[in-house]
């Protein structure tokens, strides 16, 4: 597979055409980037953990039938996937209450959900990323009609079903994630960008210890000592 021109970038990763109008390739890369890019830096080998890791759990998901836009990873830091059209909402799925649920609504941090909260944030770097409820997204034309919405949603809790399960047998707590949805050339909606410690916390079920990006945000320092620990729970060494 031929990688062609650059398409975009963004924080995390570079997007390029490949000879097949149908495929494209995501570049990880190693940067690291919090609070809307105001906190920046990078660790070497951080973009290929989040590539494997990335990897690992879509192969996971496709396994339980959720689509998602993997096709293969090519090397380290290169995985090829289908071409989508983006939805631009940010869907965050929430089981224990941290960072912004914390500060925004005054739950005590560690506090376990009743029921798994799903979110939906714009997904507008410019704006800041800011909350969206089901008649902001229609009202934006970010989605067609409130079915797909439903559907964002449901994707979001079966995803959490799985993982939520696969990580504590693996001795780590998934606190929350975000996930990003597109379309196909057929219209379904299916899951794209990555599934990392980027965009997931994960804590040590035992210690506590924050397994994520939340120890740069937080300047503890190990970035990637800590993701190549979630990597090895994964593949289970």
């Amino acid at each position: 597979m031929e990688k062609r021109e650059l398409l975009y970038e963004g924080k995390a990763k570079k997007l390029f055409l490949t000879d097949d109008p149908d495929l494209v390739i995501s570049e990880f890369k190693d940067s690291l980037t919090a609070f809307n890019g105001e906190k920046k830096s990078s660790e070497i080998g951080k973009g290929a953990l989040n590539n494997k890791i990335s990897t690992e759990l879509f192969k996971l998901l496709e396994s339980h039938g959720i689509q998602t836009h993997f096709v293969q990873m090519l090397d380290d830091n290169n995985m090829l996937h289908t071409k989508v059209d983006v939805i631009l909402i940010e869907v965050i799925v929430r089981n224990i209450a941290t960072g912004s649920l914390t500060r925004n609504l005054g739950i005590e941090d560690g506090t376990v959900l009743p029921f798994t909260l799903v979110e939906f944030d714009y997904k507008n770097d410019d704006l800041g990323d800011p909350k969206l409820n089901d008649q902001h997204a229609l009202i934006l034309g970010l989605v067609e009609h409130q079915d797909e919405l439903d559907k964002l949603r449901r994707m979001a809790r079966q995803i959490n079903d799985i993982l939520h399960p696969f990580f504590f047998e693996k001795g780590l707590n998934l606190v929350d994630f975000k996930l990003e949805f597109g379309k196909d050339s057929n219209g379904n909606i299916i899951l794209i960008d990555e599934i990392s410690p980027d965009n997931c916390r994960f804590w040590d079920v035992k210690s506590g210890e924050k397994m994520d990006k939340d120890r740069f945000r937080q300047g503890l320092g190990g970035v990637t000592v800590a993701y190549e620990q979630v990597l090895n729970r994964i593949l289970g060494k």
